[in-house]
């Protein structure tokens, strides 16, 4: 069983570094299940119903979202009742109080083989209101059947996910670090019992930070909060992270886990001359 998990897709640019790449990878590594966060993909905030098309039609499986999945409120009565969207299982948020617990987490069966998808948001330097993580993956944990468990752990601490991972090492198949788009050099099996890495990275423009236009970044870090972060428009170096998960077909034990740090140049009339 191969499973491939993409990082955050932010805006436009990250939907074509997408499309453009998933393909390929699909057919080159046999994946069998696909994963994708997508809490940045419409603009850089957030997912609309056209863009939660676009991810079905390229071939996603499951969604996994993060702290702006309240950005876009005119979807969010739809995304309570698709199946492919996994909500942050310890969100405080009234939108999510009245879905049951355990429908929070999702289930999808392929090949006969149970994989249970997780979206859970950390705390540290996180200005979300969220349940424990802790208490809240332990409670799933307990009434978990599935024959694979995948994490997305969407938090900025490198610390609390290394923590959460060891701490339900054997008892989760997975836990993929999102958050800040910057994937990291740890891809790691825990004890060969769990794969784990920090932060599998992104999907969006190259020359960017984390994904947005330079100069806004930057106004916003002297300026504050209320400069707004801009997204890209397609036609810059494109970046494609992820990682690929390698299960036994019979135990589901771990085998091998295969970060993808793809770079496509951009090509237009001027650089062909």
């Amino acid at each position: 069983m191969n499973i491939l998990f993409i990082g955050d897709i932010v805006g436009k640019i990250g939907r074509k570094a997408l499309k453009e790449n998933l393909s390929f990878i699909k057919n080159k590594y046999h994946i069998d299940f696909t994963i994708a966060n997508g809490e940045n993909i419409s603009n850089g905030r957030g997912i609309s119903l056209n863009h939660y098309n676009f991810l079905l039609d390229e071939g996603i499986d499951a969604i996994t979202l993060g702290n702006h999945y309240l950005d876009k409120k005119e979807e969010l009565e739809l995304f309570k009742n698709y199946d492919e969207i996994v909500l942050p299982l310890n969100s405080k948020s009234e939108y999510i109080e009245d879905i049951p617990f355990l429908k929070r987490s999702k289930e999808f069966i392929v090949n006969d083989i149970k994989i249970k998808v997780t979206s859970i948001l950390g705390k540290a330097f996180m200005k979300e209101e969220v349940n424990d993580p802790y208490l809240s993956l332990a409670t799933l944990v307990a009434k978990d059947n599935s024959d694979i468990h995948i994490i997305d752990y969407h938090a900025e601490a490198s610390g609390e996910k290394e923590a959460m991972v060891y701490a339900f090492k054997g008892e989760i198949s997975a836990l993929i670090g999102t958050h800040t788009h910057v994937q990291t050099k740890d891809a790691r099996i825990i004890d060969k019992e769990t794969f784990y890495i920090t932060d599998v990275g992104m999907c969006g423009d190259y020359n960017g930070i984390l994904g947005y236009e330079v100069d806004s970044v930057i106004k916003r870090q002297v300026l504050g909060k209320n400069n707004v972060l801009l997204t890209l428009k397609d036609d810059g170096v494109r970046l494609f992270n992820g990682v690929i998960l390698s299960f036994d077909d019979l135990s589901f034990k771990p085998l091998n886990i295969n970060s993808l740090y793809i770079v496509s140049e951009k090509r237009n009339k001027k650089e062909n001359n």
